[in-house]
């Protein structure tokens, strides 16, 4: 399918997995659990919706808006695979993007995923397939831990302020046509759509969130995104004046893709964002230290 064809593409019909509407509580190991212990409790219900196309309208994207938007951006990494070039190189990079792009005065990136089905059913080290449940990375509960948890010594004075949790999603070949990923407007979901849920590591209990069907969502993805487009999905945002919070996302079975795709191969880096502080913010702060100094009577 050449570039004139992608754009003429308006949108692709597909099934997502939703979360079962009533459902308990999910939990989901991320690793093999004890013998008995199901991987996960989670039970899906598959929901054909309405998938366009992004890129006719990327001028209109915003990650205050929907959430998302897709720049883009060269990388020196030679090998996505070699995880030592990935931290060494790729994160400084990403790094640097998000600065750009958001405006945020320090990054902090703890974490990255790569994918590849044959890959990973070949058990190659630390790479996973692509996820086929709707689910945004974090919930209202468990961003706040990962500051704590990653910049403990500045987290009580970083989380006095705006911060947010950014993944950077690419292509490590392309263009990708199987399994590509699929993202929710995050002005069509309603605190009624999302279930937290618990997803058990060795050492302790991270919290995510499932979404139920909700006839209202919107559904977008990129049609053969190549490794010099970046997706940009903002998974938290600590600023609860309206602006995109969360964003649901999965892959999915693209109907337009090839017999003979080739396996999706890519990679998310998870990052913290965190923003100066406002104006608001800082006069706050600034009333906190005269009434200190006045309780210390200097």
């Amino acid at each position: 399918m050449d570039n004139n064809t992608v754009q003429g593409l308006t949108h692709v019909e597909a099934t997502l997995n939703y979360l079962l509407n009533g459902a308990e509580r999910p939990v989901s190991y991320a690793y093999t659990p004890p013998s008995g212990i199901p991987q996960t409790t989670r039970r899906n219900s598959p929901q054909t919706v309405t998938i366009r196309n992004a890129r006719p309208i990327l001028s209109q994207l915003s990650l205050d808006r929907q959430g998302f938007v897709l720049t883009h951006h060269d990388s020196k990494v030679a090998n996505f695979y070699d995880e030592k070039e990935v931290r060494e190189v790729y994160y400084p990079e990403v790094e640097r993007l998000l600065k750009e792009t958001t405006g945020a005065v320090k990054v902090v990136i703890f974490d990255h995923v790569v994918r590849c089905a044959p890959k990973a059913r070949r058990g190659e080290n630390g790479v996973r397939e692509p996820a086929r449940l709707i689910h945004n990375d974090y919930s209202l509960k468990s961003a706040p831990r990962r500051v704590r948890d990653h910049v403990p010594e500045e987290a009580e004075e970083l989380l006095q302020h705006r911060f947010a949790e950014i993944n950077v999603w690419r292509a490590i070949r392309g263009p990708i046509q199987e399994s590509p990923l699929a993202l929710c407007d995050a002005q069509s979901i309603v605190p009624q759509d999302v279930v937290a849920s618990d997803l058990v590591y060795p050492d302790r209990v991270g919290e995510t969130y499932a979404f139920t069907y909700n006839p209202n969502h919107r559904w977008y993805y990129f049609p053969h995104l190549e490794p010099n487009e970046a997706v940009l999905l903002k998974c938290y945002d600590s600023e609860e004046d309206g602006r995109a919070r969360f964003t649901a996302h999965t892959a999915f079975n693209d109907p337009t893709s090839p017999p003979d795709a080739a396996p999706r191969e890519s990679i998310e880096v998870r990052a913290l964002v965190f923003f100066a502080p406002e104006k608001k913010d800082a006069e706050q702060v600034a009333v906190t230290a005269q009434g200190s100094t006045a309780l210390s009577g200097q």
